[in-house]
């Protein structure tokens, strides 16, 4: 089969088997054209600086990958069975040009063969030199994971800038060191540093008013180990009547901003789920960073016309209502982190006892935070209450949201979530 650019097959379509395989490579050209292999992970960012295969580094940790040369013949010989396309979906084949004088329209013949483990060719794919211009590299091909299939797709696409440049689009840094034989170190940007920068990014695009305060979240993250945890994010915000000035002041749309920057480090989709409860529960429009900005303002007409009932606590009715949403309406393999909001009030202690045992089965931490309150009531006895299967609550309280430093704020937020988690996997609450 001769492949065209832009063209993209399943391999079971190719290979009766498709875990192993090989991508054979030749450039016929009057100087060196060297070949490369990029392991991307979902961010779209090289997955380490071990899954950069080339000359100077022909194997990936696994043997998922392995790269070999005679004369002006590459070879990737693939062993998917190794990989974990959760981990590592695609494979971009790429060739790049070392002479500062040529570009890849001075090669004369490229091609890409894929072979099986009998070097028989099962399909071709040909570039066309015609089609470059001052480009001296080009992504030649990927090997990638998609609706349960490995697939292949004949890309062919010019990239100005070597290899330096492709390792840099790529996520990693690129140290050249001078020898009598040509030699390049490839250091990735950690699997941290890349989770951070891909917060940041989100939050600089859309909301730069919180870069500092992502900042802070992301070191209190990185020092709970909680930086690669996917998790789902939920906020509950107490509307009773004396929350008023609290509302008015802007103190929890204050809240919701600092809660952001967690949904973008936990969630990929970057929103959290939000209530709000008086005598009623209230389920209100997940906050995005698309409507982030003057939330309480703007959302279903503004604070003031939400329709949670009488202006008094009944926090039973949002546990419950959160407790159906994550268990049965909207129910996944994801652990939830729950922040609640409250000025204190608290009364019904025996209800909120027997909801919270109950969820300590469930994947779900609670996080209760008192904010210019009294009464606090159960909420204060949650560390020490029995009959749960596992410690599924904190509390803490502070004056307003400007009374505590925003680190302190996140390392108290982020306290107990990670001691919760491990003993969730240890009880088979939360899997993987």
């Amino acid at each position: 089969m001769q492949l065209i650019s832009g063209q993209k097959l399943a391999l079971n379509q190719l290979i009766n088997s498709d875990t192993k395989f090989g991508l054979r490579i030749q450039f016929d050209a009057t100087f060196d054209v060297d070949v490369s292999s990029f392991g991307i992970a979902p961010n779209d960012q090289l997955f380490h600086d071990d899954y950069m295969t080339f000359y100077n580094q022909p194997q990936t940790p696994k043997g998922e990958l392995q790269y070999s040369s005679q004369g002006s013949v590459s070879v990737f010989s693939f062993d998917l069975s190794q990989i974990n396309p959760i981990q590592t979906p695609r494979f971009v084949i790429c060739a790049t040009v070392g002479n500062e004088h040529s570009t890849m329209r001075d090669i004369q013949r490229a091609q890409i063969d894929l072979i099986n483990h009998s070097d028989q060719v099962l399909a071709s794919y040909q570039l066309n030199a015609s089609n470059f211009s001052q480009e001296k590299a080009v992504m030649l091909t990927e090997i990638y994971f998609k609706n349960n299939a490995w697939r292949i797709a004949a890309i062919g696409q010019g990239f100005n800038g070597g290899l330096k440049a492709l390792v840099e689009h790529f996520g990693g840094d690129v140290t050249e060191q001078i020898s009598s034989e040509p030699t390049l170190v490839v250091t990735a940007v950690s699997s941290i540093d890349l989770k951070k920068k891909i917060v940041l990014d989100k939050i600089e695009k859309s909301a730069p008013h919180l870069v500092d305060l992502t900042k802070k979240s992301l070191i209190s993250l990185e020092k709970n180990n909680l930086l690669n945890i996917k998790a789902r994010v939920a906020l509950i915000l107490d509307y009773s009547g004396s929350m008023n000035n609290q509302y008015k002041n802007g103190d929890v749309q204050k809240v919701i901003d600092r809660i952001m920057p967690l949904a973008v480090s936990f969630d990929d989709d970057g929103s959290f789920e939000c209530w709000a409860f008086a005598e009623k529960s209230l389920r209100l429009k997940d906050v995005s960073l698309n409507n982030l900005n003057n939330y309480i303002n703007t959302e279903s007409g503004g604070y003031t016309k939400w329709n949670a009932g009488a202006r008094f606590n009944n926090e039973p009715a949002v546990l419950d209502a959160v407790l159906k949403y994550f268990t049965q309406e909207s129910a996944s393999e994801l652990p939830v982190y729950v922040v609640f909001i409250s000025d204190g009030g608290v009364s019904e202690t025996k209800k909120i006892k027997q909801i919270l045992k109950h969820a300590s089965s469930q994947p779900i931490f609670w996080q209760f935070v008192g904010i210019g309150g009294h009464n606090y009531g159960v909420l204060k006895q949650l560390d020490t209450m029995d009959g749960r299967v596992v410690d599924n609550c904190n509390f803490f309280e502070m004056d307003n949201i400007q009374s505590m430093p925003e680190a302190q704020l996140y390392d108290l937020l982020l306290q107990e979530f990670p001691l919760w988690l491990k003993e969730a996997k240890s009880k088979n609450i939360i899997r993987g």
